[in-house]
């Protein structure tokens, strides 16, 4: 199975199926067995409806608040660090993080370590290692370093709170436990609950695997779903992946690239969606290959939240709404009075289901 070809339908309904967008998710680890799936759920500190992070399980389970998704898998089932952007990976990942100890282009941590010495990040590790979790401000002050300048977003400018980020991103320390935006780091071994095990690929192959599994339907084209993995994606290693059978080629009609995907894709029994309509984070996983959201769905998203208002075509937070297996609209929210207020809405389909989109809301305002 090095190659297949399947229908625009057939694809529009496995992505679904396989992002767990059919049914709600039911049981004690509901949000566990999302992560499970997922691979990874990507993190945004916006928080207009709930985060990105809230709404990617709140469309998948019922009965959850704005935070379960921490308080469910921190500390023990997962950790952050950057796949798609920073995410929550489960912990059975972070032993391939930890032995590649992964530098992001975009995390500069070459810079930081010209501005803090060595001592002062053996000096952190040990106090974090002695008191227990942390958040960044409860740290014995050490100083100040020269803040870094992301195009004019400035940094920290404390040297205890940049070894922090530094020992962070070489993974010897994890986010133990998050409230909103607050985090408190600890050490691996006293938080996940898989974090020694032994790695079975290389972090390249293995990555691949996950970003696979991840999207579904992973394009060869560069873009965000290739975040951290760009040298990979140029490699021979996604066709030697093919041709070894851990991956799969798979075509469209009538669009010109092919995409990868994992065998378990085909593999996966696709289920009929239930009648209810989701509200879908700005960042969830089904949406993150526009062009493909374009060519499955025929449905033209961009998330605008950073760009000029003047260049806006819909606003600034707006969500899409999934219904029955198809993106039928979307929808401008905010929180007022613990509720869920519209803003704005706008229809795509003829045969919008305005009663399936007020259940959508009042179980989007149980969630507050």
């Amino acid at each position: 199975m090095m190659c297949m070809e399947i229908s625009l339908d057939q694809a529009r309904q496995r992505m679904v199926s396989w992002h767990q967008l059919c049914e709600p998710t039911q049981g004690p680890e509901k949000v566990r067995s999302i992560l499970h799936q997922l691979r990874c759920i990507q993190l945004d500190p916006l928080d207009r409806i709930g985060t990105n992070a809230d709404l990617v399980v709140f469309a998948r389970a019922d009965g959850l608040k704005r935070g379960d998704v921490h308080r469910q898998l921190q500390p023990g089932a997962a950790f952050e660090h950057f796949a798609k952007e920073r995410c929550l990976l489960p912990s059975s990942a972070f032993p391939y993080y930890r032995d590649q100890a992964v530098e992001t282009p975009w995390w500069r941590l070459t810079e930081r370590l010209t501005k803090i010495s060595e001592q002062l990040l053996a000096d952190v590790l040990a106090e974090i290692g002695e008191r227990g979790a942390l958040r960044a401000d409860q740290l014995t002050p050490r100083g100040k370093v020269e803040a870094m300048d992301w195009a004019g977003w400035k940094g920290t400018s404390k040297a205890s709170t940049m070894a922090l980020e530094v020992l962070w991103t070489r993974c010897q320390v994890v986010t133990a436990k998050r409230e909103g935006n607050t985090r408190w780091y600890d050490l691996p071994s006293r938080t996940l609950s898989t974090w020694d095990h032994p790695t079975e690929d290389t972090f390249q192959r293995w990555a691949l695997r996950e970003r696979a599994l991840a999207t579904g339907l992973l394009t060869p084209n560069a873009g965000p779903q290739w975040s951290m993995l760009s040298k990979v994606r140029t490699s021979p290693l996604p066709a030697q992946m093919v041709k070894a059978g851990e991956l799969v080629q798979v075509t469209l009609p009538g669009v010109k690239k092919s995409y990868f995907a994992a065998p378990q894709w085909f593999e996966h029994t696709v289920a009929e969606p239930d009648d209810r309509m989701r509200v879908l984070g700005p960042l969830d996983p089904l949406l993150w290959d526009r062009d493909l959201v374009k060519q499955l769905f025929h449905f033209d998203y961009v998330w605008e939240v950073y760009k000029p208002e003047a260049q806006r075509k819909w606003g600034w937070y707006v969500c899409p709404l999934l219904h029955r297996g198809h993106l039928v609209g979307r929808l401008e929210a905010h929180r007022e009075d613990g509720k869920i207020k519209i803003d704005r809405l706008w229809k795509e389909a003829e045969d919008f289901d305005s009663r399936a989109l007020d259940e959508a809301i009042d179980r989007l305002s149980a969630t507050l």
